[in-house]
Parts: C-alpha cells; sequence; structure tokens
C-alpha cells in the first residue's frame, strides 16, 4: 500500500475512549537528533500532565540521562532504561505490591537484563578470542563520546553510567561490522541498532519492559489504551507491543523500514512527528 494511503487511512481512525498511557523513545522522536532539545514538545507534554496521561520514557539512555529530562519535562511517571535493562518506578507510584529485584534512592526496579560488568566481560572475550578491535562507551573518554554524538561533556558522562546495555560505535567496512555482530550473537548477546550505534545486552528489550508497565498501569488504571513512539530500529519490539504503534521520520525524511500490523507512520520528522501523533491521538 502506498504509504501516503496509510498515513490517511489510518489517521481517520480515532481510538476508543479509554485510559490512555504512552510510551516514547527519547533520541530522534521526544528529542531532537541533533540538538536533543524537547522544546518542540513541552507544551503538549505540559497538556498530558494535566490530563493525566502517564508518559512513560522508553529508551537506549541511561537512568542518569532520563533523570536529567525528567526533571526538565516534570515527568513522574516510570522509566525504561537502556533499551529495556530495567524498569524504574518511583516508590509508591503504583498502590500495591509488586515483585521489584531493588529498592533504591526512592525507586523500586525491576531488573531484566544481565548486569553492565557482565557484558563487558563477555565482549572482552569475544575481542580476545577473535583479535577484532571494536570499541564501546566504556572504552571511551567522555570527551570522545561528546564528540560522535554531539552531546556536552556532562551529558556525554551521564551516558557512560551504564547498568545494563553496552553501546558499540563500530567502524570498518559492512562485511567487518557483520562479523563483530555475529560473534556477539553466537556469545549469547542481542544486539540492537539505534539511531548512531549498535546496542548490545542480554535478557531483555523494550517490549519485554513494556508489557510488564503495561500490566502494571491496567493495575491501576483499569483498559488501557497504550501508544508507542519510536523512530529506530531498536524501537520494534516496543513498537510491537502496543495498542498504538507511531513512527515519526528520521532526519533526511524518510521512515526506518519497519513492517508491523496497524503501523500509524507520521508525514514529520522527530518532535514535530511526536507532537502531531500524540495531539491527533489523544486528542488534546
Amino acid at each position: 500500500m502506498d504509504e501516503r494511503a496509510l498515513y490517511h487511512r489510518q489517521s481517520s481512525v480515532k481510538p476508543p475512549v479509554a485510559s490512555r498511557v504512552i510510551f516514547t523513545d527519547l533520541d530522534g522522536s521526544l528529542l531532537d537528533h541533533d540538538t536533543y532539545s524537547y522544546e518542540v514538545a513541552l507544551p503538549l507534554v505540559k497538556r498530558l500532565d494535566r490530563a493525566d496521561i502517564p508518559l512513560v520514557f522508553c529508551s537506549s539512555k541511561t537512568r542518569a540521562e532520563q533523570e536529567v529530562y525528567r526533571r526538565k519535562l516534570k515527568v513522574a511517571s516510570p522509566f525504561i532504561v537502556e533499551n529495556g535493562g530495567a524498569i524504574f518506578i518511583g516508590q509508591g507510584y503504583f498502590p500495591f505490591p509488586f515483585e521489584c529485584q531493588r529498592v533504591t534512592k526512592g525507586y523500586q526496579v525491576i531488573e531484566l537484563a544481565r548486569p553492565y560488568s557482565e557484558i563487558r566481560r563477555i565482549l572482552e572475550e569475544i575481542r580476545l578470542k577473535n583479535g577484532l578491535d571494536f570499541r564501546g562507551y566504556g572504552d571511551m573518554a567522555a570527551a570522545e563520546i561528546a564528540h560522535l554524538t554531539g552531546l556536552d561533556l556532562a551529558s556525554a558522562r551521564l551516558a557512560q553510567k551504564r547498568e545494563y546495555q553496552e553501546t558499540l560505535n563500530l567502524t570498518g567496512s559492512e562485511e567487518q561490522i557483520q562479523f563483530v555482530l555475529t560473534k556477539i550473537k553466537e556469545a549469547g548477546l542481542n544486539v540492537s541498532r539505534g539511531g548512531r550505534f549498535y546496542g548490545v545486552m542480554a535478557g531483555s528489550d523494550k517490549g519485554r519492559a513494556v508489557t510488564i508497565l503495561t500490566e502494571l498501569f491496567r493495575r491501576k488504571l483499569g483498559p488501557i489504551e497504550t501508544i508507542g513512539i519510536g523512530d529506530s530500529l531498536n524501537d520494534v519490539p516496543m513498537l510491537a507491543k502496543v495498542d498504538i504503534p507511531v513512527l515519526v521520520k528520521k532526519p533526511g525524511n524518510y521512515w526506518e523500514e519497519i513492517e508491523l500490523p496497524n503501523l500509524y507512520r507520521i508525514d514529520s520528522v522527530g518532535p514535530q512527528g511526536w507532537v502531531k501523533a500524540v495531539a491527533e491521538l489523544t486528542g488534546i
């Protein structure tokens, strides 16, 4: 089906009246891919808060990184870190007991993935065994990460505070990159492709975290309708588990090559597309 026809057909479908929960990627979705700005989306984020619609960050970013945006945007909902590595829930947010692995700094934490130190150990074994020279955030100084990502130095340091997933900057030919990815997968690790880099972890993904958190929201709110917004391949597990999956365009004005049932493609890039989707689907 023609993409434009798909967009208009799906745009005409109005969601049923129900409590809504929005799961959103950050980089390239709520945040501008290049500047990391959220200014375009800020008025709508405030309206979501007034409408009591939970906004759940579901990102490759670390807890430390996401806490910055939670403070700036005044978002108090639970959040999913490092591509599904764990769910952080403010103590008392859900008024009933649920299983969590630890409590720290005001959060109940549902840990889903293996710890970062273990991922680093396995990656080092892969390097030595195969004579490879790939590098991750754990091998870089903050200044190098800032240079590669466009983050300021303070933000790059927060990106290094990893707990579950290593981020790899793979260089070389496509054949060389595929060889590295193959060896990583053979070692039992999962690989996801984000907007800039590859994420490596084991034991979870965004979809698993979304499924668990959705059930907790149902226990709190009753019947809900979930919306998921992303722009990259690493968002597919999240988009596959929500009622309304939304794909915004990437810089360059194109959609990532993703095929999912009822995928709602928005004809705008990043935060501009995010605003269009949320405004239309929530009516606020």
